[in-house]
């Protein structure tokens, strides 16, 4: 069990500072107040860090793989589940979500994201569309950015379990969250058409993107996909409805891009993530493919997932990820499969039936996003240091 720390972490994260509600009087008072919505901010940061350390205790107690390095956290979205799995033995070896279309404290609709820090998991609940589940004839919302111990616990979230919105802690159709090294969180609030730094207090601290205003020019996104702090402090972001990736600086100019609203190079980019070499490998769903990209525009491999023996038409892959290894692990969505290939594109591993939607052992319905523990290559690390390795 997560202990008592991290329980009052959690009291702490998820509520405003008493501070706030103080009312000035004098200078003596606005002083006091201020002091202490300082102290508070403090009293924050320090949650944020014991609710890792509280997770990473609990993980090395259960003492059953969990958090492995190597195993594959996959999000599997239309079983409403997040699951990691060895990859040895393709089995299910920690879970959360049991299944409901219905977002709550037990459940996760439409998970689109993932990532471990420490022991802890950031989910994204992005809730499924129209009819993409029996049970969602009307589509269900989730709209939360969640924040899961290792017993399956939310110990923080941004937004509110099946409200749309994007007022203040709303969101619509998160589809997926970084962790930042300065224990930020980054949002991709897709149907808000905006990129959003947000804190531990729940403040937005920094927004790409008008909210719920669409478009391709100064400070404009369409539908993005993903975003991802680099190197240089700039963020990659893939503007999936203006058929581009973007890479844009904290005062909103854009520095470097690869197609645009009105050209083929891309249709509907799905992720993008920057390499050691500086190359950009961009998961480009609607053309079903995966192709690295130089600096120049000049495309150096590509791989077609709807090329593969016994692959649907349109896959629609939504996430690429280089390894360690030099291999690429690939989410390969409508093919309900996760696949790594290697330098020569062989299929060395898979997780999921091609083709086959279900729930049961080595199944998939639809997974959105895979990673492998530990390996932060080309994307943006938990802790500061040099993520492009």
């Amino acid at each position: 069990m997560v202990n008592t720390l991290a329980a009052g972490c959690c009291q702490c994260v998820t509520r405003k500072c008493p501070a706030r509600r103080l009312i000035s009087r004098d200078g003596g008072a606005e002083l006091h107040r201020r002091i202490v919505m300082n102290f508070c901010q403090l009293k924050i940061w320090a949650c944020a860090a014991a609710l890792i350390a509280a997770g990473a205790l609990s993980a090395q107690a259960q003492g059953n793989g969990f958090n492995t390095p190597g195993n594959v956290l996959i999000s599997d979205q239309y079983n409403n589940r997040l699951i990691e799995v060895n990859p040895d033995t393709n089995e299910i070896i920690w879970q959360f979500g049991d299944g409901s279309s219905v977002a709550g404290p037990t459940s996760v609709v439409g998970v689109n994201d993932a990532q471990r820090v420490g022991a802890m998991t950031l989910v994204a609940g992005t809730g499924v569309p129209a009819g993409a589940e029996p049970t969602c004839p009307d589509g269900c919302p989730d709209n939360r950015v969640m924040l899961v111990d290792p017993n399956g616990n939310i110990t923080w979230q941004y937004g509110q379990a099946g409200v749309t919105g994007g007022g203040p802690n709303q969101l619509n159709t998160p589809v997926q969250n970084t962790w930042l090294p300065n224990h930020h969180i980054l949002i991709t609030d897709q149907g808000n058409a905006r990129v959003i730094e947000v804190n531990h207090g729940k403040q937005i601290v920094w927004q790409y993107g008008q909210t719920g205003i669409t478009g391709d020019g100064f400070n404009q996104l369409n539908n993005p996909n993903s975003a991802e702090l680099l190197a240089n402090g700039h963020i990659l972001i893939a503007d999936e409805g203006n058929n581009r990736v973007i890479e844009v600086d904290r005062k909103k100019h854009i520095h470097w891009s690869y197609g645009c609203a009105t050209c083929s190079e891309l249709n509907a980019a799905a992720f993008a993530s920057r390499l050691s070499d500086g190359t950009t490998l961009i998961t480009d769903g609607g053309n079903n493919r995966i192709l690295d990209v130089a600096s120049d525009g000049t495309v150096i491999w590509s791989y077609y997932t709807n090329a593969r023996p016994g692959s649907v038409s349109n896959p629609a892959p939504s996430r690429a990820l280089m390894l360690k290894n030099g291999n690429v692990l690939i989410s390969d969505q409508y093919n309900m499969q996760v696949i790594e290939i290697d330098s020569n594109q062989n299929i060395v591993w898979s997780q999921g039936q091609i083709a086959v939607a279900g729930n049961g052992f080595d199944m998939l319905n639809g997974p959105y996003d895979a990673k492998v523990n530990g390996d932060y290559t080309g994307i943006t690390p938990p802790q500061h240091h040099d993520h492009s390795h």
